[in-house]
């Protein structure tokens, strides 16, 4: 195992980028800069991952505005909308 450097870490920023595999290489979806020979780690995520996690905040979103907006909510009066 080699040694790394504290040092290296130091100049260079943690990013997250989105990358593509075709079953051969990584490829970046979008360009960037980084140092050469530069460690990377790398983490697999289902391609449904994004659909899932979209359709967990909507459901939680409806819900949450069915609360706001149920039927025991009071209106708001004149009064109260008129600063």
């Amino acid at each position: 195992m080699t040694a790394i450097k504290h040092t290296e870490f130091e100049s260079m920023p943690a990013r997250r980028l989105r990358a593509s595999f075709d079953a051969a290489t990584i490829q970046l979806d979008e360009p960037n800069q980084l140092p050469r020979n530069a460690q990377r780690p790398v983490t697999v995520l289902p391609s449904s991952w994004l659909a899932v996690e979209r359709a967990e905040w909507a459901a939680l979103s409806a819900k949450e505005l069915a609360q706001a907006y149920d039927d025991h909510e009071p209106d708001d009066s004149e009064a109260d909308t008129q600063s």
